[in-house]
């Protein structure tokens, strides 16, 4: 019989040891915490946490394959453990390998069928992946165990939502925020779905105060004033780099071009968050020649995080920036490349790989400083239809989504992104495009059109389709469920349902309407 973990916690030299390696790996020294994890398993090889925790370290190393086999031999060792293999699931989300994560969180409910928390997060998944039947099956049998759980019942009603049984779910979701509860996470997402229900259903006065009411509940759970002060210094700096940028840097940087060569064309989709860019990348990823990605972390993890990060106490400056010397870029590119790569098989070709996340257009600089060379498209929306669907939305409370608490910072978030577009714009010296959402579901084909021969390519018939070819991918995005429906036209003008509320705000939205030409 192999050493256990209690054997492990009886031997103080492995136990530092492995406290030290999870030390590293949290202070991103990942190349050490996966010796120091290796090690350890030479004495205790049988230990499901040690390889989990190595997968994390190898795919922090960049390399995905070790981190694959390191987290299948964690689940082998922990096939019983359904919170394990939660765990696991949830790791190989992170690698994108979504078919292994799958199979984690189904085996995770075979394992435990009694655990609720399984049995809700495989409902969770097969609800992203639109498989609502099955979703229906899980959330059943949590109900079978637990008829009054608040948290199933959360899940309850969104099922329902998400099958247009607006009546229903509204009458369950009235019902869980009138009782007293204890648990934060029910009583915040319970006030959030009745809000998503109420504004779906025209009753947009009542949707903004239980709205108000869930960021109540949600400020609770962090220290908010620390979040938004980190957010606010992260932006001084920013703004003061892109005040000392030139024309001629950009310039620059462009005739330097990459300090590698990649093995394709490569182009940014970016804008600010709800400004149509799933949409726009479901319709490009569709064209054959494309190889999309939805929502990478690559240039977040390898380039930002390293160069710019918030909480960063020396700030970047103009000069650091312009330094950056070959061996630094080619080490910067090859990192980000090999991290967006994850998962992708390595025969898939393309001629063109496009990068869609929105929040890295707040370090679109940066961007530009590896990829001078790169296509960027900025994808834009009536910034007052922005400022509503981003307050709405639900997001992981961070630093840069504690702004979307309140309608104030929400603004105030938009306008610091779209001051980083705005100035890079007028700095030019790249190639870069301006796509409208409006124009996008008022005329398909006409503005993809327009932004696929600006990437060099010609319309594919495809493209037209391309929610057909969306229901059978996994969507990222946190609009996953909107983007996988036929074009259409309603979310448009959606700002004038809250007017009153954004009164206040209007004056600061200006110049942004006008910029980018809506209507005041």
């Amino acid at each position: 019989m192999g050493k256990s973990l209690d054997d492990l916690y009886r031997s103080p030299r492995d136990l530092a040891l492995w406290q030290t390696a999870q030390q590293d790996l949290m202070r991103g020294r990942a190349e050490r915490s996966a010796g120091s994890y290796r090690d350890l398993l030479k004495r205790f090889p049988d230990l499901a946490e040690l390889w989990f925790e190595l997968g994390f370290a190898e795919g922090r190393r960049l390399d995905f394959t070790a981190a694959g086999q390191a987290c299948a031999r964690a689940v082998e060792l922990a096939s019983k453990r359904a919170s394990f293999l939660i765990l696991a699931g949830q790791q190989y989300h992170w690698l994108r390998d979504l078919d292994a994560a799958r199979t984690c969180f189904e085996q995770a409910a075979r394992a435990e069928p009694e655990s609720v928390h399984a049995q809700l997060t495989l409902a969770d998944w097969y609800e992203r992946e639109h498989r609502l039947e099955d979703a229906w099956r899980c959330v059943d049998a949590a109900l079978a165990l637990k008829p009054q759980d608040a948290t199933v019942l959360c899940v309850k009603a969104l099922l329902l939502h998400r099958q247009r049984s607006n009546g229903e779910a509204e009458s369950l979701l009235r019902d869980l925020v009138a009782r007293p509860s204890n648990d934060t996470n029910a009583r915040y997402t319970s006030r959030h779905q009745l809000a998503m229900v109420l504004d779906e259903t025209g009753q947009y006065d009542e949707a903004l105060k239980w709205l108000g009411e869930a960021k109540a509940v949600l400020r609770t759970t962090a220290d908010i004033a620390k979040l938004e002060q980190e957010y606010d210094r992260g932006t001084a700096r920013r703004r003061e780099l892109l005040a000392a940028l030139t024309p001629e840097m950009i310039q620059r940087w462009r005739k330097e071009g990459p300090a590698e060569k990649l093995g394709c064309r490569l182009a940014f989709l970016g804008g600010h968050p709800r400004s149509g860019t799933t949409l726009l990348e479901q319709i490009l990823g569709a064209h054959p020649a494309i190889m999309s990605f939805d929502e990478p972390i690559a240039f977040t993890e390898e380039v930002v995080e390293k160069l710019a990060p918030l909480n960063a106490t020396v700030k970047l400056s103009v000069k650091n920036l312009n330094n950056l010397s070959v061996p630094q870029r080619v080490d910067f590119e090859r990192r980000y490349w090999r991290s967006l790569m994850r998962g992708v098989p390595s025969d898939q070709g393309a001629e063109l790989v496009l990068d869609k996340n929105p929040s890295p257009t707040a370090s679109l600089h940066l961007w530009l400083r590896l990829f001078p060379d790169s296509k960027v498209v900025i994808a834009l929306r009536d910034p007052r239809d922005v400022i509503v669907s981003c307050y709405f939305q639900n997001l992981r409370l961070n630093a840069t989504a504690a702004n979307f608490l309140s309608l104030e910072r929400t603004v105030r978030h938009y306008t610091d992104l779209m001051d980083v577009w705005l100035r890079l714009r007028e700095l030019g010296g790249f190639d870069w495009i301006e796509t409208r959402y409006e124009d996008v579901v008022g005329g398909l084909e006409a503005e993809g059109r327009r932004v696929t021969e600006f990437l060099g390519l010609s319309w594919h018939p495809q493209q037209a389709a391309f929610h057909e070819a969306s229901e059978k991918k996994f969507v990222f995005s946190p609009t996953y469920n909107a983007v996988k429906q036929p074009i259409y036209q309603r979310a448009i003008g959606r700002w004038k349902h809250y007017e009153a509320a954004l009164a206040p705000l209007q004056a600061k939205l200006g110049r942004y309407v006008q910029a980018f030409g809506y209507a005041p």
